[in-house]
């Protein structure tokens, strides 16, 4: 089973995310801020990442980069998951790592569409 770890400061997120996920049959993990998503990346690396942007103590850029510094970081599919929409950010994401982009908010069949093009399902 693949794992996902869903990141964001918003627990209703983090709840309504780890719903969706986990009817795709995904193993879900959480974190509700960058730092603690490194942590739990230094633990295990997961197959993919639902990342925000937004968020106290590490945000999700910040994350995103030193994620892809770690042993094994570059092999997690990131899909930020966000309000942010303006197309710097989209490009700054981008260029940071991520696989794709989904705006917020997002329902089940925005997800599984999103996972499809990654080729997670």
């Amino acid at each position: 089973m693949k794992k996902i770890l869903i990141v964001d400061d918003s627990k209703v997120i983090r709840m309504v995310a780890r719903k969706i996920v986990q009817e795709l049959d995904f193993e879900t993990l959480e974190a509700a801020d960058g730092q603690q998503a490194l942590d739990a990346c230094r633990d295990e690396m997961p197959d993919a990442v639902l990342l925000d942007w937004n968020m106290p103590v590490m945000s999700g850029i910040e994350y995103l980069k030193e994620l892809r510094l770690l042993p094994g970081g570059e092999t997690p599919v990131v899909l930020f998951c966000t309000t942010e929409n303006d197309i710097e950010h989209i490009h700054e994401a981008m260029a940071a790592g991520a696989n794709e982009y989904i705006m917020k908010p997002f329902d089940s069949e925005i997800i599984q569409a999103k996972f499809s093009q990654v080729g997670l399902i």
